[in-house]
């Protein structure tokens, strides 16, 4: 099984549309992996939480079987857990993850 994971880290709308949704999305419908978690770290979170079209995307992306989760202490901070979580988002922490991921090496797509 192929899994990928995406550090969304860039909150700039048109990386976010022509780059990260992009590519999550079309990556599950053509099956270039198998399993894509996508998560929210720091300014997306208030794009994702203010934006319909990013909204729309998201939402879109959670229908096809993309993971999307974001980091707790950053949308805490931000004031939009209880947005993200209303849409189906998962809100954790998520620094032990991050480590994890990085210590085994799996692949890892920072934008």
């Amino acid at each position: 099984m192929s899994k990928l994971n995406v550090l969304w880290t860039n909150a700039d709308p048109i990386t976010s549309e022509k780059m990260v949704m992009m590519y999550t999305v079309n990556s599950i419908k053509h099956k270039w992996w198998d399993e894509i978690t996508l998560i929210i770290w720091g300014a997306p979170a208030k794009l994702v939480a203010e934006n319909e079209m990013i909204q729309e995307m998201v939402e879109y992306a959670i229908r096809l079987g993309i993971k999307v989760t974001a980091c707790k202490a950053c949308a805490d901070q931000l004031g939009v857990s209880e947005k993200l979580v209303s849409m189906g988002i998962e809100v954790k922490y998520w620094g032990e993850g991050l480590t994890e991921i990085l210590k085994n090496d799996e692949k890892l797509i920072t934008i």
